[in-house]
């Protein structure tokens, strides 16, 4: 059976029924925090999907690893590193990250900055 996370947020406080913040401290991560929508819990196979939501200065870890990304960008605008080049992203964008490509994201501005991010669940 499937599962519903009703969304219970406003601009400026994302939130969803029955999802909770994890801390984000995975390496040199600053200021981020995420919520799963959609992983082991709600028995997701084959991908998962994260909220992340980075205060004003913060950033993800510089990484790359074998997996893919999709990213939607939700609010705030965003600095984000892929391969060799930066590109400034705002609401709505869409970012796709193929596998074993160095990314990062840091958001831009004096808002905070928040997107959903789509992986293989393996």
């Amino acid at each position: 059976m499937g599962v519903i996370h009703r969304f219970t947020g406003d601009e400026t406080a994302y939130d969803w029924e029955g999802v909770t913040d994890k801390a984000y401290q995975d390496g040199d991560v600053k200021g981020a925090t995420k919520k799963i929508l959609m992983g082991p819990a709600e028995e997701s196979l084959n991908f998962r999907m994260r909220y992340f939501r980075l205060e004003p200065g913060g950033h993800s870890r510089l990484e790359q690893h074998p997996h893919e990304h999709g990213v939607f960008m939700l609010h705030g605008r965003a600095l984000v590193r892929h391969g060799d080049e930066e590109v400034e992203l705002g609401p709505r964008d869409v970012i796709f990250i193929p596998g074993n490509e160095l990314h990062q994201l840091r958001t831009v501005g004096d808002a905070p900055m928040g997107f959903i991010c789509v992986v293989p669940a393996h």
